[in-house]
């Protein structure tokens, strides 16, 4: 029990905070839209087990879990594999898996964390080496592979980042840097003629808005949105474009925009604030981590949120492509929501343990 003196509760207050913000929101969104009636009522259980989740993995010590390093890298495998022979099709993309629609790629990143953050740590002191390195991207590009090829774009360029993220805090040369960048340009034609057909042209429409008027429709509507909200915003349950259903899938990519329009500046500013105060717990007790395995974890888990949050809040203002990456621990999405509340329980176990025991 004496651990639990260290949990950080302002990082699980946070976390609360934005889960009934984000839950009040895709109840907004998908009020009185056929097809979606037992949304809100699912994101409530989601978060209601994503929560005991947490709880649970926090209780563990989270180097025992470092020890499961090929058992969590078998059950990546495993479960990406499986989505080929018995994955269901949504959105186009074989994603996921059995009766209650799984999504194994959102768990894939927390458990691909753990692993690597297990073999970069047992090889802190090699990791000038370039084999070391490309052993490790080796580690990640599988996966991501795998995930591409459902299709899945989105997460497996979560998965490099978070690749990249941890190898740069493991202590990585940046020569090593230099040469990895140097061969992802030289690849990017091959790259670019790898992608599906639709997500060139999300790309071709993102750089050019004129090419396909359709294509960009929901954009379009998400700037109305957001512009429509003002300051403080319309009220909640009172936006015309997501109430008039002017604005598509606004539970899940485009929530933001329901956010800004409803809550207004102020509204969408108070939960990129939520959001910048749990990666910056997280990065705290990144800096008093015992060991390299909980330094990495944490970051593994920071970059995860800041990347998703990035990417969904660029899209939502035509900063950046559309892709299908959630706002963490608002948009609707049941494996996402339980996967990063894993996450926090692991950051938690960390904090729990940042000090030696005491006897």
């Amino acid at each position: 029990m004496r651990n639990w003196r260290h949990f950080d509760f302002i990082l699980l207050g946070t976390v609360l905070i934005l889960l009934i913000i984000g839950l009040a929101f895709v109840r907004s969104a998908t009020l009185d839209t056929p097809g979606l009636e037992d949304v809100f009522s699912r994101q409530t259980i989601y978060a209601a087990v994503g929560l005991i989740l947490l709880i649970a993995v926090a209780s563990v010590d989270y180097r025992l879990l470092g020890t499961l390093q090929w058992s969590a890298y078998l059950l990546i495998i495993v479960m990406l594999g499986a989505l080929f022979a018995y994955g269901h099709i949504s959105g186009g993309a074989k994603s996921w898996l059995g009766p209650g629609a799984v999504q194994p790629s959102e768990l894939a990143k927390i458990l691909l964390i753990i692993a690597l953050g297990q073999y970069l740590a047992l090889r802190q002191d090699q990791i000038k080496r370039l084999p070391v390195v490309l052993i490790s991207l080796i580690y990640a590009l599988i996966p991501a592979v795998m995930i591409y090829l459902q299709p899945d774009l989105g997460i497996a360029i979560v998965i490099m980042v978070v690749w990249l993220a941890m190898i740069w805090a493991a202590g990585v040369r940046p020569l090593h840097l230099g040469l990895f960048a140097a061969a992802a340009l030289a690849a990017a034609p091959f790259l670019w003629s790898a992608l599906q057909g639709y997500m060139r042209e999300r790309v071709l429409v993102f750089l050019d808005p004129g090419r396909d008027a359709a294509a960009k429709y929901n954009i379009d509507q998400a700037l109305i949105s957001i512009g429509s909200g003002g300051w403080l915003g319309k009220g909640l349950e009172a936006g015309s474009q997501s109430q008039l259903h002017f604005l598509r899938v606004r539970h899940t990519d485009f929530i933001f925009s329901v956010i800004a329009e409803e809550a207004g500046f102020v509204g969408a500013a108070l939960v990129l604030i939520l959001i910048g105060v749990v990666i910056f717990r997280i990065l705290r007790i990144s800096g008093q981590a015992r060991d390299p395995l909980g330094r990495l974890i944490c970051v593994g888990v920071a970059t995860v949120i800041f990347f998703q949050t990035l990417v969904n809040v660029g899209m939502n203002l035509n900063l950046l492509p559309v892709t299908g990456l959630t706002l963490p621990f608002i948009s609707y999405g049941g494996s996402s929501l339980i996967a990063l509340l894993i996450g926090i329980g692991l950051v938690e176990s960390v904090a729990m343990r940042h000090k030696k025991i005491e006897f």
